[in-house]
């Protein structure tokens, strides 16, 4: 009997200590939450080269966000050498308009898998080439290698599995089976949009989190409200600075006047400086007499420099774009952006020089045909508007009160009848666009 005692003890110790090492061990990679083995689905199902749908090997041109990647495409059954895919099945959060919560997240989970990727294919779920509701854009399964001669995985599914992306007409495509079970493990193992936690790449206070290329293609959808985004003061000029970030998109950069007035208190002033990157939160404002928008209304806590709520500093060290542009384009050049409105997306043409405005651009080869200067007892007396052409393109170019190294103030026969190449801020004047040159060191005349 004490024997049986004893031996029962050991078992139940056994049976203790077994259970304890279970229950403290190591989840399986991946499972946070869940209760079983977390499966590679985007591994498991298997890229048929030889199929009956469109597969072919592209190069990227342009890493767009989560769910849209332009590609260099070189195939006899596609018009054109550009393909512009919208991932099949999935719909990441918004990371190049309104910033949404997991948007930046997924849009860099994209970008690194893509940008080590030994080789890239793309396959159309059927035998032709579907284009999206916007019909810019082809509906495409993205598979990629991550090492040379090594199986191909999906990146669709990979977005599903990860918890990147909410289905988007999953169940209806050709992996849709495996994509619903890719989304329900998502869900199990509460990954990222599932998680129920804070998006460390998104902030969650009053301001609206966009994109420089949102706030110029829609200014009027956020007037009078507090915006935040990031991008590169280029140039001071009188109270305000200009800003500018690159839109992978659209390809160019999209700028905004921000105004301080008197407000440099307290080192403001010294992260409004030309060459600082900087996290904007302001007032978006339309500023009747200058029939332009400008960011108003800053704040910067110098003891708290790092308030996400406020203005900050990112890093120092950056110059202007200075993109060189031609006459043509600044004139009559068309752009195509992609609008999201009650979730739906169209793709909404603009101007060039309209959707640059703020920006820095160059320019080269301009002769100036004609050159007025102000002169109405105001501040603005001596600054010039520059009437110039290139190949029968006119262009406008705005200066400020110019002075040379000795301090002179630079007058009109300075420019009359020479060729130039100017850097300036884009910016408008009586509905119409112009360069605006605010230093003599940006203008070479010859």
């Amino acid at each position: 009997m004490n024997n049986f005692r004893k031996i029962s003890a050991i078992v139940l110790l056994i049976c203790v200590v077994l259970t304890s090492l279970v229950a403290c061990g190591e989840k399986p990679a991946g499972n946070e939450g869940g209760n079983g083995k977390f499966i590679d689905y985007a591994g498991e199902v298997k890229l048929d080269l030889k199929g009956a749908n469109n597969t072919v090997e592209v190069k990227v041109k342009q890493l767009i966000d989560g769910d849209t990647t332009h590609f260099y495409i070189d195939d006899a059954s596609f018009e054109g050498d550009v393909i512009k895919a919208r991932y099949l099945a999935v719909n990441t959060p918004e990371s190049t308009g309104q910033i949404e919560e997991w948007g930046k997240t997924a849009s860099n989970f994209t970008k690194e898998k893509l940008s080590n990727a030994k080789s890239i294919v793309i396959e159309s779920e059927d035998s032709g080439w579907n284009a999206d509701s916007t019909g810019e854009r082809y509906l495409l399964w993205i598979w990629y290698q991550t090492e040379e001669g090594g199986e191909y995985r999906n990146l669709n599914i990979e977005l599903l599995q990860e918890g990147l992306a909410i289905a988007s007409a999953t169940s209806s495509t050709k992996y849709g089976e495996i994509g619903i079970k890719a989304i329900d493990q998502a869900k199990e193992h509460k990954k990222h949009i599932y998680s129920g936690e804070k998006d460390p790449n998104f902030y969650y206070g009053g301001c609206i989190e966009l994109t420089l290329k949102e706030l110029r293609a829609n200014p009027e959808k956020y007037t009078n409200k507090t915006v935040a985004f990031t991008g590169v003061i280029t140039k001071n000029k009188g109270q305000q600075v200009y800003i500018e970030e690159f839109d992978e998109e659209t390809n160019m950069y999209h700028g905004i006047a921000v105004y301080y007035g008197f407000n440099l208190k307290y080192g403001l002033g010294d992260i409004l400086q030309p060459g600082n990157k900087v996290r904007m939160v302001g007032s978006m404002q339309y500023y009747e007499a200058g029939d332009s928008y400008q960011i108003a209304d800053l704040d910067y806590d110098m003891m708290n420099p790092t308030d996400p709520s406020k203005v900050m500093l990112i890093e120092s060290g950056h110059k202007p774009a200075w993109v060189a542009t031609t006459p043509e384009k600044f004139a009559k050049g068309k752009v195509d952006v992609t609008i999201i409105e009650n979730d739906e997306e169209t793709i909404k043409e603009f101007d060039y020089s309209k959707l640059a405005i703020g920006s820095s651009i160059s320019m080269k080869n301009l002769t100036v045909k004609n050159v007025y200067t102000t002169n109405n007892g105001g501040d603005s007396d001596g600054a010039m508007t520059l009437t110039c052409t290139a190949g029968g393109t006119q262009i406008s170019v705005r200066t400020v009160v110019l002075t040379d190294k000795n301090g002179k103030t630079v007058k009109a026969d300075y420019f009359e009848g020479k060729t130039i190449d100017v850097k300036g801020i884009v910016d408008t004047f009586d509905g119409k666009s112009q360069i605006q040159l605010l230093s003599i060191d940006d203008v070479t005349v010859r």
